[in-house]
């Protein structure tokens, strides 16, 4: 009895190896199939621990057919996109925010425009001290709710957005590395005299559609400034000095009634100025107010002046209509006139005046034989 058992035992020991004699490769198979219980085939780094995806279970496949796997969730907040061809952008606009999300250190550019957002609280950007742009317009950002050094450590700061909201006063300090500042459409009532103090790379300034009254001598330190946007304000004189490097001033649509003497020469760069819709009458200019050499285009329209003001003979385009205008003086335009001595104007516009066309002196088409357009 003992020895039919042990020849059954023999015989089924034999049928089990035989088993794998026909497979070389059992052991390699019997490990794969201990290892598929905690092997995760959607996991693009198995011998690795891995955070939970941010997109969703269902884009995780897609990660595990050598694209690259998704960026951490801290990489991102879950309110924005970081999109992964422009890894130093991120966009959370028009996302009904009412408050601003952390910002990862990477990040280059920010936009934040057209939510709901209130305030700018302090330190929220520490974190991203690299960053180049930021976009805030759009939201109801109040002056008595942004930090006092919220934009200090910005070294690298270069276009700030911060126009179409309910600020009241100049935003600051801001870092000196800013090129471009927009302030534009808020409730901005003046300009302190240090309010941009240091700003010596800024080449852009929109101040326009504010409350501004004054705004004292606080451009003057601005040497690399190229246009001012003062436009739509309540602005009753001209900023006390230009800078040098100036090229486009607008102040149209304030209370302007009143330009010094020379007042252009110290912006030798200026090409375009716009005061049309304000005050000026000619008792309020001086002789040479306008006669800058630089100027190409000067806009005076909509205002109360009842002669023409002198101009620079390199003047281009001169706009006039909507004045009291009653009389044609070539001498605005030239003093001599003679072959060698004429002005380059090319558009003049007089229409909606008190002068007629019959009052046009004979020797107009000689001073003025550049100009295409005549309006009267």
């Amino acid at each position: 009895m003992q020895r039919l058992s042990l020849l059954l035992l023999v015989g089924l020991c034999s049928l089990s190896w035989a088993q794998y004699d026909e497979d070389p490769h059992w052991w390699f198979q019997y490990l794969r199939s201990q290892q598929s219980t905690y092997y995760d085939p959607y996991d693009p780094y198995p011998y690795e621990p891995s955070e939970p995806y941010p997109y969703g279970v269902e884009e995780g496949p897609a990660y595990a057919y050598g694209s690259l796997p998704p960026p951490e969730p801290r990489d991102c907040p879950q309110e924005c996109d970081c999109p992964p061809n422009f890894p130093t952008a991120m966009y959370c606009d028009n996302r009904n925010l009412k408050y601003l999300p952390f910002v990862p250190s990477r990040m280059k550019y920010v936009y934040f425009q057209n939510n709901q957002i209130t305030s700018i609280q302090e330190g929220v950007f520490d974190n991203a001290t690299g960053l180049l742009w930021i976009a805030l317009h759009g939201n109801q950002i109040t002056s008595d709710k942004v930090g006092r050094k919220v934009f200090s450590k910005l070294r690298h700061l270069e276009r700030l957005y911060l126009d179409h909201n309910n600020l009241t006063r100049m935003p600051g300090p801001l870092p000196r590395s800013l090129r471009e500042l927009h302030l534009d459409h808020n409730q901005i009532s003046r300009v302190p005299n240090n309010a941009l103090e240091g700003l010596e790379n800024l080449t852009a300034l929109y101040l326009h559609h504010n409350e501004i009254q004054e705004v004292g001598s606080s451009m003057r330190g601005l040497r690399s400034l190229i246009l001012l946007d003062l436009s739509y304000n309540h602005l009753r004189r001209v900023p006390d000095g230009l800078p040098t490097a100036l090229e486009q001033l607008y102040l149209e649509h304030n209370n302007v009634y009143t330009v010094p003497d020379s007042y252009f020469r110290g912006s030798p760069k200026l090409l375009y100025v716009r005061l049309s819709h304000n005050s000026l009458t000619n008792s309020g200019l001086a002789t040479n107010s306008f006669n800058a050499s630089s100027l190409l285009e000067l806009d005076l329209s909509y205002n109360q002046l009842q002669k023409i003001p002198p101009v620079s003979t390199n003047l281009e385009n001169l706009y006039l209509q909507g004045n009291r205008i009653n009389e044609f003086s070539i001498s605005s335009f030239c003093t001599v006139v003679d072959v060698m001595n004429f002005s380059k104007l090319q558009v003049l516009r007089l229409d909606g005046n008190e002068i007629q066309r019959s009052a046009m002196p004979v020797d107009a088409p000689l001073c003025l034989r550049l100009a295409s357009l005549i309006e009267i």
